[in-house]
């Protein structure tokens, strides 16, 4: 007999109540339950950062989390993020700066990039690439990737002034 427990969260503004087994990894509650597959999964280990979401504000590894324990949680995945018609500010810049390359890193940088550029003032290239250090990318060699961060902070302050 197996246990199974319901929980219940909010993914993307979109309310979800599933049965899930108590191992379950929420990466592959996203994946393969909801179907949201920008979310991806690499080392499995947390390492390499590509299943990182948004969990409450927050950014972490989906791949280091139970599903259960998002029981009551709001998510944000890159599906939720924006749309080609109506991307967010660092996916525009992602875009603009040529951010990528093969983009299986690109929805965990856009999660990690995202939640910095909320929480913290990034007033170096050195503090983006501390920030950055938890995803890995094997194809852009980050200068990209910390120029998109470099432009939404730029902007940001624009908007402030």
């Amino acid at each position: 007999m197996s246990f199974q427990k319901t929980i219940t969260l909010k993914v993307n503004g979109v309310n979800y109540t599933r049965t899930v087994e108590p191992r379950l990894l929420l990466s592959d509650f996203i994946r393969e339950d909801l179907l949201l597959t920008g979310t991806h999964v690499g080392c499995e280990h947390g390492i390499c950062g590509a299943c990182t979401i948004t969990f409450n504000g927050d950014s972490i590894r989906s791949c280091l989390t139970l599903a259960v324990q998002a029981d009551g949680a709001e998510i944000t995945t890159v599906e939720g993020m924006g749309s080609q018609e109506n991307m967010s500010k660092i996916q525009q810049k992602f875009q603009e700066h040529h951010a990528l390359q093969c983009g299986f890193c690109t929805p965990g940088m856009l999660a990690t990039c995202e939640d910095m550029v909320k929480k913290y003032p990034l007033t170096s290239e050195d503090e983006i690439r501390d920030g950055l250090s938890g995803n890995l990318c094997r194809c852009t060699g980050y200068q990209h990737i910390v120029d998109a961060v470099q432009a939404v902070v730029k902007e940001d302050k624009r908007d402030v002034s």
